[in-house]
């Protein structure tokens, strides 16, 4: 006799989950480089459309890779993709670390730009292959009424990721950017070996269904094994010419599914076909077969108009999110230099430090929140998924007309707080979309087909916002804006360094507003589009039974 799996809420499973989010923690610092970025720029005398070349090159690192480690994750399992994260995270900060700590105060190289670069790109290869790890593992490991709660909560260590090497960097080193990056070298390496140890898919049990002749199911399909090709329970409708022990009144479809035998006296349902995820049907003359969940992958996915709605929707999306992201701290360096001749580079970094943690933790919330919501859409209001992006894409063109009206930059972590919001959310629910829309059992594949989505809009409008920023910097010091006792102040040098507040990126933010406001143009008829489908598959079945 085969040994059970372990029930849902047991030591394994949640020893699983636990594990998961800390390789999701370490997963996710390319969030915190506007935390160094500007020092970085002013020790290596980098301009904002290099710094921003440094960073957009982690992002290609997460999005790019994501289709090799998702079919990796799905293939192999979790070990060598933690064992290349673990190397990767360590060799990417130390050589950045190594970089700066050589930097005196000279033009840096073209050879040590492209050092950075490379060791940026590492880093973001490794923190995607975590947290593939990590979703992909939690997503098999618990069933389909809790997976986009699960899959947030993991998501959120992502988020949170951030705030917390930041926190711990800025109480034991404050002020220490060399400190910080060895903080993030060995800090995010060392939970991947502990993954290798903890995290592993942990099998579901056996649904646990009563059924009964008047209410149909007491209770509910609590736990759903990974779907393994068109599995079900039917049920044939009872009627005066059907047998008590009628031996085809159950269809045992696979083994994953627990199901009486023949001989075993069942009570009776009357009008009711039992599948996963799906509401009870009538069967009129004989059971039928139902698809358990859509199975899309490879060529297949690429020819569905679906996969090209939601690539569409992330780029714009994530685009504004990770050039924002990118550049809060420019942002909140050009605001606080606004007008102020006591410019302290300490309270300067402060106020930079505070939009990257304002950043992290929302994102963390917005991550779990938009699980739980996708939860409640679908299982209480009987909605899809799909309509999470009109939640999402209305906090992305709020947050921008916000960031668009800050002049002050204590009012800046309101704009903050509301992008971080949105991202998380974005990056909460996608996952959760794909699984949906494409099916669970390539979903690692499919979800990094999706990732390389944000290459496209974060390269755009990342790039658009640093020549926007540098051109302003480069003709501000003949301007009106900028006093003779700013020339040398603290942060970047004065020839990339712009002192005028929101007018040296304004103009950026009116282009990813009107691209969020496309976003949730789509992301309305995604919705619409998505419940018209669920309507039209449930008016066929119908019709047919008919």
């Amino acid at each position: 006799m085969e040994p059970q799996p372990p029930v849902l809420l047991s030591a394994p499973r949640m020893l699983t989950l636990l594990g998961s989010i800390l390789v999701s923690l370490s997963s996710g610092t390319n969030y915190i480089y506007s935390a160094y970025a500007p020092q970085l720029g002013a020790r290596l005398f980098l301009s904002h459309t290099q710094l921003n070349v440094i960073g957009l090159a982690g992002n290609v690192g997460v999005y790019l890779s994501g289709p090799a480690w998702g079919r990796v994750v799905d293939s192999k399992g979790p070990r060598i993709p933690l064992i290349s994260a673990f190397a990767c995270l360590l060799i990417g900060y130390l050589g950045i670390k190594h970089i700066y700590d050589d930097g005196t105060g000279t033009a840096t190289s073209f050879m040590h730009l492209a050092i950075l670069i490379a060791c940026s790109c590492i880093t973001g290869l490794a923190g995607n292959a975590g947290l593939a790890v990590a979703i992909n593992t939690t997503a098999k490991s618990f069933p389909e009424t809790s997976r986009g709660t699960i899959t947030g909560l993991v998501l959120s260590g992502f988020g949170l990721s951030a705030f917390f090497f930041a926190t711990v960097a800025s109480i034991a080193f404050p002020g220490d950017t060399s400190s910080l990056l060895l903080v993030l070298g060995l800090g995010t390496a060392m939970p991947m070996l502990l993954g290798l140890v903890i995290v592993r898919q942990i099998p579901l049990p056996p649904p646990s269904t009563t059924l009964g002749i008047e209410g149909g199911l007491h209770g509910r399909e609590e736990y759903q094994p990974i779907p393994n090709g068109d599995t079900a329970l039917f049920i044939r409708e009872n009627d005066s010419h059907t047998s008590l022990l009628d031996p085809t009144e159950h269809v045992h479809v696979a083994s994953n599914y627990h199901v009486p035998e023949p001989s075993t006296t069942v009570e009776l349902v009357p009008d009711r076909i039992v599948s996963r995820g799906s509401s009870a049907r009538r069967s009129t003359s004989r059971a039928k077969s139902v698809h358990d969940g859509p199975n899309i992958y490879g060529k297949q996915l690429w020819l569905t108009p679906d996969f090209y709605l939601v690539f569409v929707i992330m780029s714009l999306l994530s685009g504004t999110g990770i050039m924002y992201i990118n550049n809060v701290g420019s942002i909140s360096q050009a605001l606080y230099a606004k007008g102020n001749p006591n410019y302290d580079e300490l309270e300067a970094s402060r106020w930079q430090a505070a939009q990257v943690s304002t950043l992290s933790v929302c994102n963390f919330a917005g991550r779990i929140l938009i699980g739980l919501i996708a939860d409640l859409i679908r299982f209480r209001l009987r909605l899809p998924r799909a309509y999470c992006f009109c939640i999402v894409s209305t906090l992305f063109v709020v947050s921008q007309l916000s960031a668009i009206s800050v002049n002050d930059v204590a009012h800046l972590w309101k704009a903050t707080a509301l992008l971080g919001l949105a991202y998380g959310s974005l990056f909460g629910i996608c996952p959760t979309i794909v699984i949906d829309w494409f099916g669970l059992s390539h979903l690692s594949e499919n979800w990094g087909f999706i990732s390389l989505s944000p290459l496209v809009g974060g390269n755009l409008f990342s790039l658009m916002f640093g020549r926007n920023l540098d051109s302003h910097a480069s003709s501000d010091d003949t301007g009106t804006h900028s006093p003779l006792p700013l020339i040398r102040r603290g942060g970047l040098p004065s020839e990339h360094q712009c002192f005028d507040g929101r007018n040296c990126y304004v103009s950026s933010l009116y282009v990813t507003a009107t691209a969020c406001l496309i976003a949730l143009g789509l992301s309305i008829w995604a919705g619409v589009r998505e419940q018209r489908k669920t309507e039209a598959k449930g008016e066929v079945i119908w019709d047919a039974e008919e």
